[in-house]
C-alpha cells in the first residue's frame, strides 16, 4: 500500500517475509518501484502503525544494511520512498547472508567470552577461602549455637 502524501510504502508482515525470501517477488519490486535515494531527514520521525496505531520501532534492516525502516511487530513495515527498492538490492547482493554470517560470528564470540568468564570465575573461587569457613547463617547450628566466649 503506497502513501499518496509521502510516497512511502506499507507492507504487511507476511507479505514482507515472502518478499525477503522469494526472488520472483523481489524482481517484481525492482520493476515496479523506482530507485529513489531520498535525502537524509532533518530529524528522526517515529510513525504510528497503520493497523494498530502504536508507535513503530525504527530498525536497521538486516542489522547491516543501513536502511532504517519502521516496524510494527506482527503487523508490518513502513518504508520511505526508495527503501523497498534498496532492500531488494541489498538482499540480491547477498546482504542477508552476510548478516547471518556476522550474527553467527557474534554469537560464537559471545559464547567464547562467557566460557572465558566462567573459567576466570572458577579460578578466582578456587583461590578464595573455602565456603565451609563462612558461617552457615541459614543452618540449624546457627540457631542453637552460642556466641563465642560464653
Amino acid at each position: 500500500m503506497e502513501c499518496s502524501s509521502c510516497d512511502g510504502v506499507w507492507v504487511e508482515a507476511d507479505a514482507f517475509e515472502r518478499l525477503c525470501a522469494e526472488r520472483d517477488a523481489q524482481s517484481a519490486v525492482l520493476h515496479q518501484f523506482p530507485t529513489v535515494r531520498p535525502a537524509r531527514p532533518d530529524r528522526v520521525r517515529y510513525r504510528p502503525c497503520v493497523r494498530c496505531g502504536k508507535m513503530m520501532n525504527r530498525v536497521n534492516f538486516g542489522r547491516i544494511s543501513g536502511i532504517i525502516v519502521d516496524v510494527c511487530k506482527g503487523h508490518g513495515t513502513f518504508m520511505d520512498p526508495g527503501e523497498l527498492h534498496r532492500i531488494v538490492e541489498f538482499i540480491g547482493a547477498g546482504g542477508l547472508e552476510r548478516a547471518r554470517v556476522r550474527r553467527l560470528e557474534e554469537l560464537k564470540d559471545q559464547e567464547r567470552r562467557a566460557r572465558e568468564a566462567e573459567a576466570s570465575l572458577a579460578r578466582t573461587r578456587g583461590k578464595a577461602a573455602p565456603a565451609a569457613r563462612v558461617p552457615p547463617w541459614n543452618s540449624w547450628t546457627f540457631m542453637v549455637s552460642r556466641p563465642e566466649g560464653e
